[in-house]
């Protein structure tokens, strides 16, 4: 049996699609018998230094009394199986080298439900790489926070198609975020797709105090207050409000500011600024006590 006293030495090749897989036949001990290389079908592809098959992808590389080393040029998944290696003696001696062929995903896709989200809503984005070999896992990452996805594999003929499913909450810190999709996969190294997340939400206000810069709002004094909206898309709309009251006559607004110049106690209050947009409405109360 093959494994008696075996003087036949090989090794397993993997390769990836397009490649070159080099082959050795290697004898430890030899005593000049004939080294032969076939293929998975048993056609002889070298026997010595010859060549009977018809197939110039194989190109000798090495010949000698203790090696027959030969290359395959441009590798296909068809090429893939056992080859044998035999030795002349007798009786024969025979070993099979396996011929592994990878094939990268061809290309890589994020596909995203909604191009444009509203903040708390759920999307749901797919990343599919196409025909490789063996199946490629599937990795997602939101800025550099590694997400779990749901992946399905699709077999035709011998290639695998993945598609990973990710389903995300989106916040408003989550506008202009990369989510990325990444391959791993032993014929390729650093294959990823990005899709920019566009989310758009409320208002957020602000008022801030610009007179008196600090310190106390005292009677007869003036008060100046500015209201700072940001949101996507960006508030157009808005407006000062007395909560629970009327506006005082003596108050001025001009855009977002509000400008009291007399203050005195009937000021009291709550003043609220309010600003909207298309995703909905927001406030920031100032409380007011004149001193």
């Amino acid at each position: 049996s093959p494994g008696d006293g075996q003087n036949l030495v090989t090794e397993d090749v993997t390769v990836v699609e397009g490649d070159v897989a080099t082959i050795s036949c290697r004898v430890k001990n030899s005593d000049d018998s004939v080294i032969q290389l076939l293929n998975p079908n048993r056609q002889t592809i070298y026997f010595r230094d010859f060549r009977p098959l018809k197939d110039s992808r194989f190109q000798l590389v090495n010949f000698s009394n203790s090696e027959l080393r030969v290359s395959l040029t441009n590798v296909s998944v068809s090429d893939e199986g056992r080859y044998f290696c035999q030795l002349y003696t007798d009786p024969p001696q025979e070993i099979y080298t396996t011929i592994t062929v990878l094939v990268p995903p061809r290309n890589l896709v994020i596909d995203i439900q909604k191009e444009i989200a509203v903040e708390g809503e759920e999307i749901e984005l797919n990343c599919t790489a196409m025909a490789s070999r063996p199946a490629t896992t599937i990795r997602w990452f939101k800025g550099n926070k590694e997400l779990t996805g749901k992946s399905e594999v699709e077999q035709w003929s011998d290639m695998y198609t993945v598609t990973s499913q990710l389903l995300l909450k989106v916040g408003r810190e989550d506008d202009g975020v990369p989510v990325i999709c990444l391959v791993d996969h032993p014929a390729v190294k650093d294959l990823q797709t990005q899709r920019y997340l566009e989310v758009m939400y409320k208002p957020q206000v602000r008022v801030s105090q610009n007179y008196p810069v600090q310190g106390l709002t005292r009677e007869g004094e003036p008060l100046e207050l500015t209201c700072a909206a940001f949101g996507k898309p960006q508030p157009t709309d808005m407006r000062w409000l007395r909560v629970d009251d009327e506006m005082p006559q003596h108050v001025v607004v001009s855009g977002s500011n509000l400008l009291i110049s007399n203050l005195n106690k009937t000021d009291n209050g709550t003043y609220r600024c309010e600003a909207s947009n298309a995703v909905g409405k927001s406030h920031a109360d100032y409380m007011l006590f004149v001193y």
